[in-house]
């Protein structure tokens, strides 16, 4: 994993931030101030990242041990696979050579995953028509920037065959396509179980200098698979205010995705007591209720 040393957020003691989980949001049509751009040209790679793949569970050992003939089992240590990442296609382009279709999902009634967004105080859930197949938008509304600092939620259905770790690789290209792009952070590796990319930096969007994080999440389900990214984003002459920075923070390390976790299995219900056996001597009344 490589750990660059400077990153945008500044974070500075004294200004608190609340956090409350924002899971299920409905899907609305929006407003937010300019959000980021999609880029579509893929940008050069020149480092080293390491994933670590989940094993499969492990056999359990036999719990009697009057069994000598039964061979101790001794439980895998997780594989760390080192990969490339790419130097070249976005994730939807490696989706597209792989024939995965992309499903978008939206918030209501979503159960497949669940999804934890941080809601930092004075930020609220905004519809906005700038970021596509957008599954949740926050954004801090009362900002006086000229841009909106706001943090943005996509998720995909991926539909076909691939591979979740080489998808990871291409989780840099569509950022570093950006104009003026300056990394200050990136790592791609584990997130909860999950392959993962992740990156910070700066770039510019017409006489602006805007801050961004993202990180791309290639997620399971049972039997299906799922891209879940986020990118947060503020203008680089707030990076200075506490308030913006501590926001940010909060938001890009409180984020979270996992498996939901298992129904609680159904209560037994109690049985009926039993009828009482007929005395001696009496007759047994049939189909009759009292």
């Amino acid at each position: 994993m490589i750990e660059l040393t400077r990153r945008w957020r500044v974070l500075v003691a004294g200004t608190a931030v609340g956090v409350a989980g924002v899971v299920g949001f409905a899907g609305q049509t929006a407003s937010a101030e300019p959000l980021l751009p999609v880029p579509s040209v893929p940008g050069p790679v020149t480092v080293t990242q390491t994933v670590t793949a989940v094993p499969a569970a492990a056999p359990v050992a036999p719990a009697n041990p009057a069994n000598p003939a039964a061979p101790a089992v001794t439980a895998p240590v997780p594989l760390a696979q080192t990969i490339a990442p790419a130097s070249s296609g976005t994730l939807a382009e490696f989706f597209k050579s792989k024939d995965v279709k992309m499903e978008p999902q939206v918030s209501h009634d979503f159960k497949a995953l669940s999804i934890v967004l941080p809601l930092p105080s004075g930020w609220t859930k905004v519809p906005d028509p700038n970021v596509p197949d957008a599954f949740a938008v926050i954004a801090d509304r009362a900002s006086t920037d000229l841009y909106t600092p706001n943090a943005q939620v996509v998720v995909y259905k991926l539909v076909g065959s691939f591979d979740p770790v080489e998808a990871a690789s291409h989780g840099y290209v569509d950022t570093q396509q950006l104009q003026n792009w300056r990394a200050t952070d990136m790592a791609m590796g584990d997130f909860n179980g999950f392959p993962s990319a992740f990156i910070e930096g700066s770039y510019l969007d017409g006489s602006q200098v805007l801050n961004t994080s993202r990180r791309h999440i290639l997620a399971t389900a049972g039997p299906d698979h799922y891209l879940v990214s986020l990118s947060v984003n503020s203008s680089a002459a707030n990076q200075g205010v506490s308030a913006a920075a501590d926001a940010a923070d909060a938001i890009v390390s409180g984020f979270k995705v996992s498996a939901p976790a298992p129904a609680a299995p159904p209560v037994p219900a109690t049985p009926a007591p039993a009828a009482p056996a007929p005395q001696p001597g009496l007759p047994q009344l049939l189909g009759l209720h009292g």
